[in-house]
């Protein structure tokens, strides 16, 4: 018998590591990603914490993400292990998901860390965010790979993120290099011409 629904909207898009019987793009109403939730543990340490997403809540907005259904007789095994991998500042939450071409379901669950966490950055510049991004490394990997792969998962259901597609391309862009002491810089550069 199949049991209760959890929605992904970070690195369960593309990483669930539990077993479901159906996986299905879905979005939820009222709530936008943010990567301004602090990663001490994943993917970056306590010293150098990295950046991973989280919601917040927004009138009239859409977030899209990934639909797990699972078996019911495997579903507090999978909640325990939930509890565990996301312990750094997220709760359970109960919503209503909207699932692509099936319609609305009720009370699905999923893990939000609030403005009250310990975790919680708040607003932060993209240059910022994608700064430690770029950097930044924790026990399940280079923060780098859980926003290009959320990038990647998002891209395939055809859904277009502003906050997630900006951090990208920050990310792609080449970081600027610290001035070299001693060295003149272009424009202090007299040209010499015959």
């Amino acid at each position: 018998m199949s049991g209760p629904w959890i929605f992904g909207y970070g690195s369960l898009v593309w990483r669930p590591a539990f077993s479901h019987v159906r996986r299905e793009p879905a979005y939820i109403d009222g709530f936008e990603r943010r990567f301004w939730q602090a990663s001490p543990l994943h993917r970056g340490t306590v010293e150098r914490p990295g950046r991973v997403a989280t919601l917040l809540p927004k009138h009239n907005a859409q977030c899209w993400g990934m639909a797990y259904q699972v078996h019911e007789h495997e579903a507090q095994e999978i909640l325990v292990a939930l509890d565990h991998r996301e312990r750094t500042g997220y709760e359970r939450v109960r919503t209503t998901l909207h699932v692509r071409n099936v319609g609305p379901i009720e009370d699905v669950l999923l893990y939000v860390a609030s403005a009250e966490n310990q975790n919680y950055i708040g607003p932060e510049s993209h240059e910022t965010t994608a700064a430690i991004i770029r950097e930044a490394q924790g026990e399940s990997g280079a923060n780098r790979e859980y926003l290009q792969k959320l990038a990647q998962g998002l891209d395939e259901m055809q859904v277009e993120d502003p906050h997630i597609l900006e951090l990208v391309a920050l990310l792609a862009r080449t970081p600027e290099a610290p001035p070299q002491v001693g060295v003149p810089s272009p424009s202090q550069t007299r040209v010499l011409r015959k």
